[in-house]
C-alpha cells in the first residue's frame, strides 16, 4: 500500500511465545487434572499448575535429561532424548530391545506410560560407554529425536552454528575479535552483516556534522565537553 506503520517487538512478548507449549499444557492440565509425559504421571501428584520440568521434557512427548560416559567426572556428559510414538521401533533397535516392538506391555504410549522411568535407565544403561557426541551419532542414524546438551563453549565452537552464521565471528575496534549470536532469520540471497557495537561517542561529529555544525562548532562542543 506504500502507507508505513509501526512495529513494536517486546523482549516479554518474545519470551513468552517460547512458553508456547506449556500454555497449552496448562489449559490441557486444566481439562484433564494430569499430564501424561511428566513424570508425576500415572501417580496423580499434579497441582493445578504445569509443574517445573526438571530434567523432564513436556510438552506432549516424554523427554528426559540422560548421562553418558564420563558424567561421573564430567558435569556436561548429557544428552536430551524423547521417546515419540513413531520412534519406538527404532529406539528398540537402537539400543538392543527389539523385543520391545511389540510387545504389548511396551508398545503403546499407554502401555509404558507407568515404565517411562524404566525406560530412560535402558536407554542410560546403553549410553554408559558412549559419549554424547557418539551417541547422538548413532541415534540420528536412527532417525530418533535426541541431541546433545551442548556448553556454551561447545556452542561457541560448532563449526556448523559458524558456517551457518548462527554464531557470529565480529570485528571489534578495540576488543578485537569476539562472537556473537547472528540472525535466526535466514534468507537464501541476501547475507545478514552482523557489525559491532558502536563505540560511546563514535558518531558523534558524523551526526552533529548532518545536523549542519560546522567543523569548528564541533570542536567548540567537545572543548565544552557538551557532546
Amino acid at each position: 500500500t506504500g502507507k508505513g506503520q509501526k512495529v513494536a517487538v517486546s523482549m516479554q512478548d518474545s519470551v513468552i511465545n517460547l512458553c508456547r507449549v506449556k500454555l497449552r499444557d496448562q489449559q490441557r492440565l486444566d481439562a484433564l487434572g494430569y499430564l501424561k509425559e511428566y513424570p508425576q504421571y500415572p501417580h496423580g501428584e499434579f497441582t493445578d499448575v504445569v509443574p517445573r520440568g526438571g530434567n523432564a521434557g513436556g510438552g506432549g512427548q516424554p523427554g528426559w535429561v540422560l548421562k553418558c560416559k564420563g558424567w561421573e567426572t564430567d558435569p556436561n556428559a548429557y544428552i536430551y532424548f524423547t521417546i515419540q510414538a513413531h520412534a519406538w521401533a527404532p529406539i528398540c533397535k537402537a539400543i538392543g530391545k527389539e523385543e520391545w516392538i511389540d510387545d504389548p506391555a511396551y508398545n503403546t504410549f499407554d502401555a509404558r506410560s507407568d515404565k517411562l522411568f524404566d525406560i530412560f535407565k535402558i536407554v542410560e544403561e546403553w549410553l554408559a560407554d558412549k559419549t554424547k557426541f557418539e551417541a547422538i551419532d548413532i541415534l540420528r542414524k536412527y532417525d530418533i529425536p535426541s541431541a546433545p546438551v551442548l556448553t556454551m563453549k561447545e556452542i561457541a565452537e560448532d563449526k556448523s552454528l559458524r558456517a551457518s552464521g548462527t554464531i557470529a565471528e565480529v570485528q571489534h575496534p578495540k576488543l578485537g575479535s569476539y562472537l556473537t549470536v547472528g540472525s535466526p532469520i535466514k534468507f537464501s540471497d541476501l547475507k545478514i552483516n552482523i557489525k559491532a557495537s558502536p563505540l560511546l561517542g563514535e558518531h558523534t561529529n558524523e551526526v552533529l556534522k548532518d545536523l549542519g555544525y560546522t567543523q569548528q562548532q564541533i570542536a567548540e562542543l567537545h572543548d565544552a565537553k557538551a557532546v
